[in-house]
């Protein structure tokens, strides 16, 4: 992965496996595969970090990937979003906490560390990604330093939206006896394929490049 573009295996592999969290209200439908609607919930999409963005891991002189050559290493926490449902956008307001350390205290010294932002659509599509860069300032003597940083993720609402006839589809009331009440509606593909077009993701971490990725995936 460069330092523009992230690699698609990484990031939809990675967006499966991330605990995500959103917000909850009346509007569309939340599905638990096996046991169909457990929950509604808003348009707003949900938010979480990437496998392997998570930590960045800069090396000094030379590059050598060893504990002794270790430079500075940070750490991307306490991500929350704050969601609002516009007439034709979902705006998602990402904040994080970016924690550092260093080797050597001498001297106060200013780090700048790349991040991204990504709407993610069905698990598989990258509708956006916008860069951003978080600064963190070491004092003198100090070997830890922290920062937050924030980016802002838009969604289009229609795209976001079951449409009305799916919707009535797995809402629909199923009475015991009816020939269907035992069809669970997410067995028909069509209906599958339309809750996963209308499912968005945020996804938010470090920017980094083919060997940084290699190294958090190994460590």
């Amino acid at each position: 992965m460069n330092a523009r573009r992230l690699t698609a295996t990484v990031l939809f592999s990675a967006a499966a496996a991330t605990a995500l969290s959103g917000c909850k209200s009346e509007g569309e439908i939340v599905l638990n595969s096996g046991v169909g609607i457990t929950a509604v919930r808003s348009a707003c999409p949900a938010v979480g970090i990437p496998d392997y963005t998570g930590d960045i891991t800069l090396f000094g002189p030379g590059g050598a990937k060893t504990a002794d050559n270790i430079d500075v290493t940070a750490t991307m926490t306490q991500v929350r979003a704050q969601c609002g449902e516009g007439t034709d956008k979902v705006t998602s307001q990402v904040n994080f906490v970016v924690r550092a350390q260093r080797s050597d205290t001498n001297g106060a010294r200013r780090v700048t560390l790349p991040y991204f932002v990504t709407v993610l659509q069905g698990g598989n599509s990258v509708v956006s990604k916008r860069i951003g860069q978080v600064t963190l300032d070491f004092a003198d003597g100090e070997a830890r330093a922290e920062a937050t940083a924030n980016g802002s993720a838009f969604i289009d609402r229609g795209a976001a939206t079951l449409p009305a006839e799916v919707r009535q589809r797995i809402t629909a009331k199923r009475r015991p006896g009816d020939q269907d009440a035992a069809l669970d509606p997410l067995a028909d593909p069509t209906v599958r394929a339309a809750v996963t077009r209308a499912t968005f993701e945020v996804l938010v971490g470090f920017q980094l490049n083919d060997d940084q990725i290699a190294y958090n995936a190994t460590r």
